[in-house]
């Protein structure tokens, strides 16, 4: 079985339009900045992912790609880079102290001479950068003093070419959902009463990377009255009968997060909870027909918080209920009630539909979907039968 992943003709193809880009907006190279957290753009372009150190890519109007990378990080980037010129920087040193460290093996390039070589093929007038915002203060002014030319922020590039998904990014996300779900439901499915947050999120994280997971993007979770901490992280506090348990596992694959997020509550739990639950599903259904091709992304939104607001619940929703996923956790679009914007095949995107400081808990929904012509498509077919269900008996 061939593995699920983005061929090395993907890649290349991606270069390809954004050189097209570069011609239009009259870029004479581009200059794309990752490190272990912001990595999305990197690994779209490489397929690079640095651990400890920064890195990046620099491609100019013509021929292959270099990437950036650290002493330490080399064999990694050799490793999982799509393209073979890889080369080493000290700017990209570990990120987490002020000292020179010595790497007596390292053969080092420098960004004076990477400008060289752009220039040795052409002009090199402008540089656009990729994730400008994301690197140090100083990183930016060595490769603008290095470079010696304007630097132009093209992040929206990305953005814009990250909005819609092809057949093989698809698969990665519904592979990353798959582990997902498979680890939530291991969790969900446990007895958590008398354990710690931890030992249930271990649970989660356990069995997800077991089933394949490249990363645990994240584990947020909270039990109880903590499960009213939007972003909590799990603690040693005891999850006891009748806790709603608030978690959400995004697990990363071949740098592809999907979200799994389900509401739920253990042992003899309160009608207070179990109302949490139940609107925080229906006010999903009552969105779900508004994710497919053609329909402004405003409608889903107005959908899900029209409900709230028929509840009596608006002072609980704390944010708007999607976003794009793919690279990132969260990535474009993650519109409002304004955005006119339309949804089109080939979208990716997570409900996010929360409520937050209810007497009897606090919870969210987050479901990956493929928005298709006629749609979308559930990536996680047990949390969505589990939704089904639910509505069939509790209409």
């Amino acid at each position: 079985m061939d593995k699920i992943c983005i061929p090395k003709s993907e890649f290349q193809e991606r270069i390809e339009k954004i050189r097209e880009r570069m011609k239009k907006e009259h870029m004479d190279g581009i200059f794309v900045y990752g490190d272990e957290y912001r990595k999305e753009n990197l690994r779209y372009v490489s397929n690079y992912w640095p651990i400890f150190e920064r890195g990046a890519m620099l491609m100019g109007k013509t021929g292959q790609p270099v990437v950036l990378c650290a002493p330490e990080g080399e064999q990694v980037a050799r490793e999982m880079s799509v393209w073979e010129d890889v080369r080493l920087v000290p700017d990209f040193l570990c990120v987490t102290v002020p000292d020179a460290i010595d790497y007596p093996f390292a053969s080092y390039t420098s960004f004076h001479k990477l400008a060289g070589e752009l220039r040795n093929v052409g002009e090199l007038k402008r540089l656009g950068i990729v994730g400008m915002g994301d690197m140090p203060a100083a990183l930016l002014k060595n490769i603008s003093d290095s470079f010696a030319c304007e630097l132009a922020d093209c992040s929206q590039i990305f953005f814009d070419m990250r909005k819609k998904k092809s057949e093989n990014e698809i698969a990665c996300l519904k592979e990353a959902a798959r582990i997902a779900e498979a680890g939530f439901r291991a969790m969900m499915e446990a007895d958590l009463i008398g354990k710690t947050e931890r030992y249930a999120a271990g649970i989660a994280e356990g069995t997800a990377r077991r089933e394949g997971a490249e990363d645990i993007t994240f584990t947020v979770f909270g039990s109880g009255e903590r499960s009213a901490k939007i972003v909590g992280r799990p603690e040693n506090k005891i999850i006891a009968d009748g806790d709603m348990i608030m978690c959400a596992l995004a697990v990363q694959y071949e740098g592809y997060v999907s979200t799994c997020e389900i509401p739920f509550a253990v042992g003899n739990y309160s009608k207070e909870t179990k109302r949490v639950i139940d609107v925080l599903i229906h006010a999903g259904a009552a969105g779900l027909p508004y994710l497919k091709a053609g329909e402004p992304m405003k409608h889903f939104v107005g959908a899900v918080r029209d409900y709230f607001r028929r509840e009596g619940l608006s002072e609980y929703d704390v944010y708007p209920p999607l976003h794009g996923i793919g690279c990132a956790e969260a990535e474009s679009p993650y519109p409002d009630e304004n955005t006119e914007d339309v949804f089109e095949a080939g979208m990716t995107c997570n409900t996010d539909i929360s409520l937050f400081g209810l007497k009897g808990g606090s919870n969210r929904v987050e479901e990956s979907f493929v928005i298709t012509e006629n749609g979308a498509e559930s990536m996680f077919p047990f949390m969505r039968a589990y939704f089904e269900e639910w509505l069939a008996e509790n209409n």
